[in-house]
């Protein structure tokens, strides 16, 4: 086989890889002011979805705005001096980007004490069959509930050796 041959087949094998990389999902969902003072819609949502480290939030709006605060500012319903803020007019994409809490309240005056309000507990990066198990169950969801964009995870050890058997290839 010609070396020009062998080149090409090993770039395209190279560029395969970016198929088995692990994306996160998107949660899609409307950031609205409960329509009663006692539900905890947000949260109740957040309990039935499992969320990752790379997973994004994705609030749909309007007139409104999304702040993440510490645990005390979130209780208290008020933060000056938010660690997150985002008014972009009618959505608000954000990324988990570690595992832990996030607290999340809306800017708006009066509507954190009405409801609007959520604590999202993001997992350590899942196994693959986690992630095998989450996606099928919510490409059954409804878009308005969540919206999966991910990928299978592939191991590391496999990729080592693909590499290995591309070199093993090109050397022939």
């Amino acid at each position: 086989m010609k070396s020009s041959t062998k080149l090409v087949l090993f770039f395209l094998l190279l560029s395969s890889f970016n198929l088995f990389y692990v994306t996160g999902k998107e949660f899609q969902l409307d950031w609205e002011v409960p329509k009663s003072r006692t539900q905890q819609v947000y949260n109740q949502w957040a309990s039935e979805n499992r969320f990752n480290v790379n997973d994004t939030l994705n609030f749909k709006y309007k007139k409104d705005s999304v702040m993440v605060v510490s645990e005390e500012e979130y209780e208290k319903c008020h933060s000056s001096h938010p660690l997150y803020f985002s008014n972009n007019g009618d959505s608000t994409v954000f990324e988990l980007d570690r595992p832990g809490l996030f607290f999340f309240i809306s800017g708006v005056a009066g509507h954190c004490q009405r409801g609007q309000k959520m604590i999202i507990k993001v997992l350590e990066h899942a196994s693959p069959s986690q992630s095998q198990t989450q996606n099928a169950t919510t490409k059954g969801s409804s878009s308005k509930k969540n919206a999966a964009i991910g990928m299978l995870p592939i191991s590391s050890p496999a990729i080592l050796l693909l590499i290995i058997s591309v070199f093993g290839f090109l050397s022939l």
